[in-house]
């Protein structure tokens, strides 16, 4: 019998540790793997490579804070729902917000309403779906900012959250 009250004390302290990490990455903060090249240079920087390990990718650290009061700048690389695909999630840094006019390529300018913001190109528009593809994006559907890259280590360290002057799409 000692042996069945062993597992029952085993199982309740990994059940109540389960409960408190979902609690804290639902609402505080998570890890994510970053695929693709869209956001090259900021993340996945190296060459395309031929393992196809997990461990190629980037791994980084969402903070779901901001949710609370959906308080974003300009610059802030955040992660949201891919609007031709609801079951991935697609990272890229916020060029506009609420009552910016952004100029389009057809010379025509739209005003970002209120409760959306406009996410730009990634950081590598030659393989990029953004804005320019599906318009602007409700706050109410980003799911974080990532501030931290923690694998691979050489990598590790603070997500840059500035934007050029240059890659503004706007005018204020």
């Amino acid at each position: 019998m000692a042996n069945g009250n062993f597992i029952w004390n085993v199982g309740r302290k990994y059940f109540a540790a389960g409960v408190i990490g979902l609690a804290i990455s639902d609402r505080y903060a998570s890890l994510m793997a970053v695929r693709g090249c869209s956001m090259a240079p900021t993340f996945n920087t190296y060459e395309q490579k031929s393992s196809g390990s997990v461990l190629d990718d980037d791994y980084v650290l969402v903070e779901k804070l901001c949710l609370d009061k959906y308080e974003f700048v300009r610059g802030d690389v955040v992660v949201f729902p891919s609007p031709s695909n609801y079951k991935e999630k697609n990272v890229k840094r916020i060029t506009g917000l609420p009552g910016d006019s952004v100029h389009l390529q057809s010379f025509n300018t739209l005003r970002i309403p209120a409760g959306h913001c406009w996410v730009d190109e990634g950081d590598n528009s030659a393989c990029s779906l953004d804005s320019r593809s599906f318009g602007p994006i409700p706050l109410g559907l980003i799911c974080g900012r990532i501030t931290h890259v923690v694998w691979p280590p050489q990598r590790m360290g603070k997500v840059d959250s500035g934007v050029s002057e240059d890659r503004l799409p706007f005018a204020s």
